[in-house]
Parts: C-alpha cells; sequence; structure tokens
C-alpha cells in the first residue's frame, strides 16, 4: 500500500505462531535464547521501517493487553518494542480499556490496509490461524479505521508501557508438559 496508513488490532493473548526460531524457545521454555533470537531480527525490522517510510505507508500496531500479561505477550512485547525502536509506531492499550466495544465479545483480530480493505484474521482457540475474511465495504473499513484510530491516540507507546509493566519481570516459567 502507497501514500496511505495501515493498521493492526491485536487482541488475542496468545497465538501459536510457526517456523519462528524466537517463538520456538519461548515454547521450549528457553527466555534468554528466544529474546536473544528476537535482537537478531533487528536489521530486518530497520529494513521494513524504512521501506514503509519510502512508500508513505505506516503500520500502526495497536495491541490489547489484558493483566498479567501472559508468557506468550511478555515476548510478543519484546518483539513489538523492538519494531518501535526501529521507527515502526507500536502502541498498547489495556483491555479494560475497550470493554464498551467489547459487550458482544472479544474484538477480532483486524488488519486494515489504507482505505480499501479490511481483513478479519481468524484463529482457532488455541491460536493457530486459520485465514482471514476480506471485507472492502468503504464504509466499513472507514468505521474499523476510526475506531483503532481513535483507540490508537490514548493508547501507551509500548516503550513506555514495556519500562513500566513488563522489564522488571522475572521470565515466564517453562511451559508444562
Amino acid at each position: 500500500m502507497r501514500d496511505r496508513p495501515c493498521w493492526k488490532l491485536e487482541r488475542r493473548q496468545h497465538f501459536e505462531e510457526e517456523g519462528d526460531p524466537s517463538r520456538d524457545a519461548l515454547r521450549r521454555g528457553e527466555w534468554a535464547d528466544a529474546i536473544r533470537l528476537l535482537e537478531d531480527d533487528r536489521a530486518g525490522l530497520l529494513r521494513t521501517a524504512e521501506d514503509d517510510r519510502r512508500r508513505g505507508s505506516t503500520f500502526h500496531r495497536l495491541r490489547v493487553v489484558e493483566e498479567p500479561p501472559t508468557p506468550y505477550l511478555r515476548w510478543e512485547l519484546h518483539a513489538l518494542r523492538m519494531q518501535a525502536e526501529c521507527g515502526r509506531p507500536v502502541r498498547v492499550v489495556a483491555a479494560d480499556a475497550l470493554r464498551a466495544a467489547e459487550r458482544d465479545g472479544p474484538l477480532p483480530e483486524v488488519v486494515v490496509l489504507g482505505d480499501r480493505a479490511l481483513y478479519e484474521v481468524l484463529y482457532t482457540d488455541e491460536g493457530r490461524p486459520t485465514g482471514a475474511v476480506a471485507y472492502t465495504d468503504p464504509e466499513l473499513v472507514a468505521r474499523w479505521t476510526d475506531f483503532i484510530a481513535s483507540a490508537y491516540a490514548s493508547a501507551e507507546d509500548v516503550r513506555s508501557y514495556s519500562d513500566r509493566a513488563v522489564a522488571g519481570l522475572a521470565p515466564p516459567p517453562p511451559p508444562e508438559g
């Protein structure tokens, strides 16, 4: 997408990402390796942020966090912090701040590409991706863009959130099993 902002709303508190060495290390309970492997991806993140700037397209991420953060979420917040350090805008919003919008259940995982398309990303109950549903109705895309942008405007930068709420936590315990 060129010359248009994009948005991602992440609501789930756990995903089962596959094929990511850092995520695999987390799954094995190897916290230090998981964080080191995230850091190994910094050069790629810098390139991606620069590509976004050249295209004039900013990819904003809004991460919903329930307290206390799950082990997965603590790991993801490290990854999101690094993305922010590399120039990608990432903010965190407390789940409680969105409760009014969740009267019928948790918000979906949503990606908005410019003003043209919205994707609801679908997952199993365990957090494995199963596909997405695309929507192109301009009014629907605009409503979601406005909702995410508004929540984003009042959300906290992932770096300050991480410093305040995550940095002092001990590594999560290894998974059972």
